[in-house]
């Protein structure tokens, strides 16, 4: 019972930024996500010194922007394929 309420509290809330443009009149799509996801590990270094610096853009549409993200976090890490050669050749 306890695990389910905490794992709960990790399940992703609504945003109600997604679907209305930024300040700029932006709204980000897979484009800027892919972007996002590719410049990711830059973007969190320096979030955890400023408060102007988001990793996720909150003004957003939604699953295309969501995808790019996601796509442009595994052409950075690697990917599924990267893992399973790492463990062929531990293997081997």
């Amino acid at each position: 019972m306890l695990a389910t309420v905490l794992l709960a509290g990790c399940a992703a809330g609504v945003i109600p930024s997604a679907h209305t443009p930024g300040p700029q009149g932006l709204l980000a799509g897979f484009w800027r996500g892919l972007w996002h996801g590719l410049i990711v590990p830059v973007t969190f270094v320096i979030s955890l010194f400023s408060d102007h610096v988001r990793v996720y853009e909150v003004h957003n549409s939604g699953g295309w922007y969501d995808f790019g993200f996601v796509l442009g976090l595994s052409i950075i890490f690697g990917g599924p394929s990267h893992g399973a050669a790492r463990s062929r050749r531990r293997s081997m």
